[in-house]
């Protein structure tokens, strides 16, 4: 393919035009279209909770055999039924389990019962079957089962994990049955509370298996009813082939066998989901009841937290059924405090009210399942029946937690009124308070009944000499109800020095009240916040103290390093301090931020945009009055900058500094000193090394260099030429920095470099530019279209190309990586041309049909971006002016590599 030379012609632009026929077209908007703002409702979709990694919501189906296939995301709901789908603000159970699993942990010996599993290839022989089967009925003779004991916690969970694999594999192995012995088998262990400070950990480690089995049976299940027959978007059981049915119902009446009720409730429960197939509006209800049949009422609520699990998951829409839970759940609470409990406790030595606590994650659970979106009534139901019932501490914390907290607020005296009458030896009161706290710092009270709330809640809390009273939540109390808060505190935890043993949570307290108070003068004006801080005596503590105030009022970050996180206050703090109109006492303080700040470079950046944003104020305060004061004040702006700058050690911040304090020059009329940042910014390339470190990892410096050198031709545009240096001298020069530059071996950053500055040399040679900085006179103005500027631009332009052209030519001797990259470089020129270039003339559109071809020579070119060029090209042929081009388009063909 031959290249021929540029010829110097530029496409004449006319830039106001061409934005007008780029503009999208107006289209009106109809009564019940959605507004393009407003904000897109994401709903979570069942499928997608199976295929991730970790399960968000588990999807329980007991049913095998056949293929997974992906389901579409309708695979659950009916249309009517989408509606009523869990949203994003539902908190779900997979954000719970690492907090249960950190809070129940014990140093109590633990036992696990397991069964002998015998393994089987799938690929067995008969005889190895026939030996398999012998020696578990052999088994079954002697007892298969044994039981592991003194286990401590880290062993009951790593042979919890175990079971896990042992399932996996069971399941890979086409061993079914065996993995369904596993599954009941972990069923069994929820029966056990031997151990029971552990037993909300054990339900979480268990439970883990569980939704394990039900999604290696959910990605069989599906294929069965995806037969030859696509299944309608929004299926019935009616829609179910039979095939499908049959296993579902089969595989529930083996389950309905089993004679124990909790290795049968749970895997009943994990075939929940295929009640899809065969209807399941009954199944929840049935599941309801069979819990009542539970005798321990600990084994009992988690079983019903589960079920909610379950219905909250593939039936939300069911309210009915996750109503009865809970009200089965009180028309049993009585159990708790039951002889047999107590007896159990006392065996193995557990007070009530820690026992009391083991509740907590099952109740709270199966509370926000009920009143996920419940109307008022129903909650306020559910409150008054709570309120009935005798001992009812933990029921009450449990509501506080779960309902909204504009419902507990809107009611929080009398919330109080039943914190009051709650037995304190079942439920420590000062917690209650602190549920209590948590709504209201999320949802206010009403007005009138603050104060009084903050009296009752204090004159518990003050009685208890736990550090924990210090973790109440202030809400937007008054400064004197505030500091009436803190002197308590303070009276209550400096005898015996109480407050060494407390900073984590009077560090909380600092916090909360930083949430509320934003004035920095209303805080330190509290007669008892600096005593208050006293208390901090240690100096780390008191450091980060002093750190977390810093960071509310000055908005900065905390960060790894501490020398970045000091920079970030003092930047935080320089942004902060005005003078108002007075900008020369603002530069004089930036003057003496540097001399103090000069070893933090992060702080001598921040200095040096400040200055640069107090040139531009200056500039718009005056108005354009550009009066000799005004001129001077700006260079000495410029100046401060131009003094600063060398001292960073960081070259990109230096490059990009100059080049921003040359924009700001320019903007402000100060020719002479954008003149010299530019040309400190060229003069500075030559030192750029070839790798820099970015947040501790070496990287390449070539990408940074590219954006920082596309920035500066921007920039150029309307940067009028030094009457003594002659035509396109920053130009010319920052080109030549680049030839000389020394860029990576088989880079092409440098004639990626010289393709970016032909669209700028074009934009030069047209009569009006496309963007120019009022009262500064640019080139068009300077020469106003002088044939002998214009010969320049084409000369510099045809160097440029030619080196490209040389380039390509280079890399098509290499036939491996270099073709590849010759077909890029060829198509970007192509579209530099396509968008500059006058293609009227013959031998410059040959040149650019010439690179189209050579792009597509050996089959790299993106068949979709030389697709939508070519489709361009025949669009911008029926514009005015434009009919050329489709000659041009008949030439151009979509080649691949053989």
């Amino acid at each position: 393919i031959v290249l021929f030379p540029l010829v110097r012609h530029s496409r004449v632009r006319a830039y106001e035009s061409e934005l007008r026929a780029a503009r999208l077209e107006a289209v009106p908007l109809e009564p019940g279209d959605p507004h393009p703002l407003k904000s897109i409702t994401v709903r979570r979709c069942p499928l997608q909770a199976v295929t991730t990694q970790h399960q968000r919501f588990y999807i329980y189906i007991y049913l095998f055999s056949g293929h997974f296939s992906k389901p579409s995301a309708a695979f659950f709901r009916s249309r009517r039924e989408k509606e009523e789908e869990v949203g994003p603000d539902f908190e779900p159970w997979s954000a719970k389990r690492g907090e249960i699993l950190a809070r129940f942990t014990t140093t109590e010996k633990l036992s696990i019962v397991s069964e002998k599993i015998h393994w089987l290839a799938p690929n067995s022989t008969v005889s190895e079957k026939v030996r398999n089967r012998l020696e578990e009925l052999d088994d079954m003779e002697e007892g298969s089962q044994r039981e592991l004991l003194n286990l401590s916690q880290q062993d009951y969970v790593n042979r919890i994990e175990e079971l896990n694999q042992n399932l996996k594999e069971a399941w890979s192995s086409d061993q079914k049955v065996k993995a369904l012995k596993i599954v009941i088998q972990c069923s069994k262990l929820l029966s056990d509370t031997s151990v029971i400070q552990f037993y909300p950990s054990k339900f979480v480690l268990i439970t883990d298996i569980l939704d394990t089995f039900g999604r290696l049976v959910y990605e069989r299940i599906w294929s069965m009813c995806s037969d030859s027959r696509a299944m309608p978007e929004s299926f019935t059981a009616d829609d179910v082939n039979d095939t499908a049915k049959e296993t579902c119902l089969n595989w529930f009446f083996k389950i309905a066998s089993i004679r124990e009720l909790i290795p049968r409730l749970y895997p009943w429960q994990l075939g929940c989901t295929c009640h899809i197939f065969i209807g399941i509006q009954e199944t929840l209800p049935r599941l309801t009841a069979m819990i009542r049949g539970i005798g321990d009422p600990l084994v009992a609520v988690y079983a019903r937290a589960y079920l909610c699990r379950v219905g909250m998951e593939v039936a939300p829409h069911l309210k009915e059924s996750l109503k009865k839970n809970f009200f089965d759940l009180l028309a049993s609470f009585r159990q708790i405090h039951s002889d047999s409990v107590q007896n159990q406790l006392v065996l193995q030595r557990v007070e009530i009210p820690v026992y009391l606590t083991l509740y907590s994650p099952a109740i709270n659970w199966i509370l926000q399942c009920v009143s996920y979106r419940a109307p008022e009534t129903l909650l306020t139901e559910m409150m008054e029946r709570c309120k009935k019932l005798a001992n009812n501490a933990l029921l009450l914390n449990s509501v506080m937690w779960a309902f909204r907290a504009e419902f507990v607020a809107a009611r929080a005296t009398d919330f109080i009124g039943m914190i009051k009458d709650c037995d304190e030896a079942g439920f420590p009161k000062h917690l209650l308070f602190g549920s209590l706290g948590r709504s209201l710092a999320c949802a206010d009270p009403p007005e009138n009944e603050r104060l009084s709330i903050l009296n009752e809640a204090w004159k518990v809390i003050t009685k208890v000499r736990s550090p924990q009273v210090t973790q109440i939540k202030f809400v937007d109390f008054t400064k004197r109800e505030v500091n009436t808060v803190l002197a308590d505190i303070i009276k209550h935890m400096t005898p015996d020095r109480a407050f060494e043993d407390a900073y984590p949570q009077l560090q909380s307290v600092i916090r909360k009240i930083l949430n509320y108070f934003h004035d920095f003068s209303v805080l330190f004006s509290m007669e008892r916040f600096l005593p208050f801080l006293d208390m901090f005596q240690k100096d780390s503590v008191r450091v980060d103290v002093c750190r977390s105030i810093m960071e509310v009022f000055i908005n900065a970050l905390t960060l790894e390093d501490e020398k970045r996180s000091l920079s970030l206050l003092i930047n935080g703090f320089i942004r902060m301090v005005s003078f108002g109109r007075d900008f020369e006492q603002q530069l004089s303080f930036c003057v003496e931020a540097r001399a103090t700040f000069c070893n933090l470079e992060p702080v001598l950046v921040q200095l040096i945009h400040t200055v640069n944003q107090l040139a531009m104020e200056t500039r718009r305060v005056m108005r354009g009055n550009h009066s000799r004061k005004t001129a001077a004040f700006v260079r000495a702006c410029a100046a401060y900058s131009f003094i600063t700058i060398p001292s960073l050690t960081s070259i990109f911040s230096r490059l990009n500094l100059y080049l921003l304090s040359g924009q700001v020059a320019l903007a402000n009329q100060c020719l002479s000193q954008a003149d010299a940042f530019f040309k400190a910014a060229v003069s500075l390339l030559p030192e750029v090394p070839r790798s820099i470190t970015v947040e501790g990892k070496l990287r390449s410096s070539e990408a940074f260099l590219l954006d920082f050198i596309s920035n500066f031709l921007s920039t150029l545009l309307v940067v009028p030429d030094h009457p003594e240096q002659g035509v396109l001298y920053l130009v010319r020069g920052l080109l030549n920095m680049v030839q000389d530059y020394t860029w990576e071996e088989n880079s092409d950053a440098k004639v990626r470099v010289y393709i970016s500055a032909l669209p700028l040399l074009a934009a030069m040679s047209q009569d009006t530019y496309l963007y120019a900085i009022p009262k500064v006179d640019s080139n068009e103005t300077l020469y106003g279209g002088d044939p002998k500027f214009l010969a320049e631009v084409n000369k510099l332009c045809e160097t440029l190309i030619g080196q490209v052209l040389d380039h390509l030519k280079a890399l098509g001797r290499d036939e491996g990586a270099g073709v590849r990259k010759q077909g890029t470089l060829a198509f970007s020129l192509f579209g530099c041309l396509l968008a500059h270039g006058d293609l009227r003339n013959n031998k410059l559109s040959q040149l650019a049909v010439n690179l189209w071809n050579l792009s597509h020579k050996h089959g790299y070119c993106d068949t979709r971006n030389s697709v939508r060029t070519l489709e361009y090209i025949k669009h911008q042929s029926q514009q005015p002016d434009m009919a050329h081009l489709s000659e041009m388009a008949l030439r151009l063909s979509l080649q691949s590599r053989a």
